[in-house]
């Protein structure tokens, strides 16, 4: 082989390594932007994750207050209770007093008909009908007449006296009876109220369960996703980090084959200088063409990849979230019905709430107490009883019920829930499980205690 030949292969293995030694890293290079467009949507996603950290914390910091609440309202109805089974205690003991003092009564009632049927008897054996005066006109001697006098006058006062402690004690005997009757029928009201209480606090505490296992399970399954995102974006990044490394050693590699090239060609240049510097010249121009060449092929290939890789990262659509929010609908169906939504999702029910300044401040309504406060916004005074607001207006059918009208439901009692209609089958009122709410009363829970009552204002 001529020394020209030797040449032309030389610059051409020359020329080859060169076209490897940029191949490759372009090839690597295209693999980073690849993954790097990968971990830029994994990012967007950890910063939208992290949002809803964030956002899942402004929940969880409103149900820690409204749990606070319910813990608050729970506290104070089981003092409530408490002083409730007392008073039943102290009725009761009441109530076995006066059965005593009427057991008493009676008593000294049959007595005293004892003695007045035995005067009667006596009378009437004495002489049936006659009269004190005939009595005492008989008399045959003064001495007689004073006697007999005397013995009228204190049978007559006798008799009077034991009438009159006869009537008195038999209209006492009725008072008495009436209290023990009302006081019975107190005891049995406030059993049927104490039945209420504890379901009502019951369904707090299993709504508060309920609270707190949503705020544990969504922190839970948030930390959970972002984690995963994380362990995905640290993986990509060591990806990248690896395919680098490579470039770096491949690179290194290429350059030092590259010098190796460069010295070999310059000692066969230098040692055939002077026989064949013409072919040598041909051959460095037409390497030097060659490496014009290579190095253009080799630019316009990253260029290529470099417009595809935009391309791509383009063509990916940018996440998007959309969060959908309900709230009650906000029509004009009155100041009674409006004043009342300031509490929707920042109160508590509370039995017996709603009926002082400190209560209505802190949001603590039981339904009754909450209807009574929301008309007095209007300007209407209403009672704060179920039993009295059925009475509070005209009752309407159930089909002609409009805004505004109160409605009843059969819930530990009948009528022991009362709110005010919104329209759209739903009412406004201070539910035991969710505190002032609108809610469906055309299907579910709702529905079923429904009991057709409808009370328009007058």
């Amino acid at each position: 082989m001529s020394l020209k030949k030797k040449l032309i292969v030389l610059n051409t293995t020359i020329m080859l390594g060169l076209g490897s030694a940029f191949a490759i890293p372009s090839v690597k290079a295209e693999s980073i932007t690849d993954i790097q467009s990968q971990r830029t949507g994994i990012q967007s996603d950890i910063s939208e994750a992290e949002q809803v950290i964030q956002q899942l914390k402004k929940e969880q910091s409103k149900m820690n207050a409204q749990i606070a609440q319910i813990e608050s309202a729970m506290k104070e109805n089981d003092e409530k209770i408490k002083d409730t089974k007392q008073e039943i205690k102290d009725t009761e003991k009441d109530i076995e007093s006066l059965k005593k003092e009427i057991k008493a009564l009676e008593e000294r009632i049959a007595k005293r008909e004892e003695v007045l049927k035995e005067r009667a008897l006596s009378f009437q054996e004495s002489g049936g009908d006659v009269e004190y005066l005939e009595v005492v006109l008989g008399s045959k001697s003064f001495g007689e007449f004073v006697n007999r006098v005397g013995a009228v006058a204190t049978i007559v006062e006798a008799d009077q006296q034991i009438l009159s402690e006869q009537e008195a004690d038999k209209a006492d005997l009725e008072k008495k009876q009436a209290t023990v009757e009302k006081k019975l029928q107190s005891l049995k009201d406030m059993e049927v109220e104490l039945k209420g209480m504890q379901s009502q606090i019951e369904d707090q505490k299993a709504e508060t369960v309920n609270m707190k296992a949503k705020i544990e399970k969504k922190e839970s399954e948030t930390e959970a996703l972002k984690q995963s995102l994380e362990n995905k974006d640290a993986g990509l990044e060591a990806q990248i980090a690896s395919i680098r490394e490579n470039i770096k050693k491949e690179e290194e590699r290429k350059a030092s084959e590259k010098a190796d090239l460069d010295r070999a060609a310059e000692e066969v240049n230098s040692s055939n200088a002077s026989s064949e510097g013409s072919s040598s010249s041909s051959s460095e121009e037409s390497s030097s063409s060659s490496k014009g060449e290579a190095s253009a092929k080799s630019s316009s290939k990253a260029e290529s990849s470099s417009n595809s890789s935009k391309n791509s990262s383009a063509a990916k659509p940018a996440a998007s979230k959309t969060e959908a929010s309900t709230k009650p609908s906000s029509a004009n169906t009155g100041s009674a019905i409006t004043a009342g939504y300031k509490y929707i999702g920042n109160s508590t029910y509370k039995f017996g709430g709603g009926r002082t300044a400190s209560d209505i401040a802190n949001g603590l309504f039981d339904c009754s107490g909450f209807v009574a406060w929301a008309y007095k916004q209007a300007g209407v005074n209403l009672p704060a009883s179920t039993d009295a607001l059925k009475g509070a207006g005209r009752q309407v059918s159930s089909s002609q019920k409009q805004p505004g009208d109160l409605v009843f439901f059969n819930t530990y009692k009948t009528d022991g829930h009362v709110g005010i209609y919104v329209g759209g089958g739903k009412f406004i009122g201070s539910q035991s499980s969710t505190g002032v709410a609108i809610a469906n009363m055309d299907s579910g829970y709702w529905a079923s205690k429904f009991n057709g009552r409808v009370v328009r204002v007058n």
